[in-house]
C-alpha cells in the first residue's frame, strides 16, 4: 500500500489518520514492533491535537503492510 493512500487527503483527514494508526498500533504491539508503535502514537497524538500527521510517521504505517 503506498504512503499517498494512508495520506490525510485520501483518507478524510487528520482523524482518518488517526483511526488508522489506532488499528495499526494494535497489531503492531502484538507483534513488538517498536517503531511502528511509535509513529502510531505520534500520529494519534497528531489527530487529538488536530495537526497534520508527519509524513514520516504515515510511510512508517503504510510500510507495515507490505
Amino acid at each position: 500500500m503506498a504512503t499517498a493512500s494512508l495520506s490525510q487527503d485520501q483518507t478524510g483527514g487528520e482523524n482518518a489518520a488517526g483511526e488508522i494508526a489506532w488499528s495499526v498500533l494494535d497489531a503492531a504491539n502484538e507483534l513488538g514492533d517498536t517503531i511502528t508503535v511509535d509513529a502510531c502514537r505520534r500520529v494519534i497524538d497528531a489527530s487529538l491535537r488536530g495537526d497534520a500527521p508527519a509524513e514520516s510517521d504515515m510511510s512508517v504505517i503504510a510500510a507495515f503492510f507490505n
